[in-house]
């Protein structure tokens, strides 16, 4: 599976483009490992290889993460990361636990 297309390149906003909206800003993409419990939602990208977004793994964090390195992550299965094809764009507060 090719996990950014040339199209969704474009559309993403670029880095800090978001930064002023906190937990509304929005998650346009998600990858997750299939056969693990990792998920990476974005909401910003350079163009080229580095995204922000948030990140759920053992804990939930925003931060930056690159696309060289989803390209080798693999799960438990040794499955790759997937993009999810069916995901909307939605605010990260809705993956937050925020109470």
């Amino acid at each position: 599976m090719q996990l950014i297309t040339e199209e969704i390149k474009k559309s993403l906003p670029n880095l800090y483009a978001q930064e002023d909206k906190g937990f509304e800003a929005i998650a346009y993409v998600k990858f997750f490992t299939p056969d693990g419990s990792w998920t990476w939602y974005v909401t910003e990208f350079d163009g080229e290889d580095t995204f922000f977004g948030l990140v759920c793994g053992l804990e939930k964090e925003l931060g930056y993460f690159s696309l060289s390195e989803l390209q080798q992550v693999r799960g438990k299965l040794g499955l790759p990361v997937e993009r999810d094809l069916s995901f909307k764009p939605t605010p990260i507060k809705e993956f937050m636990d925020l109470d």
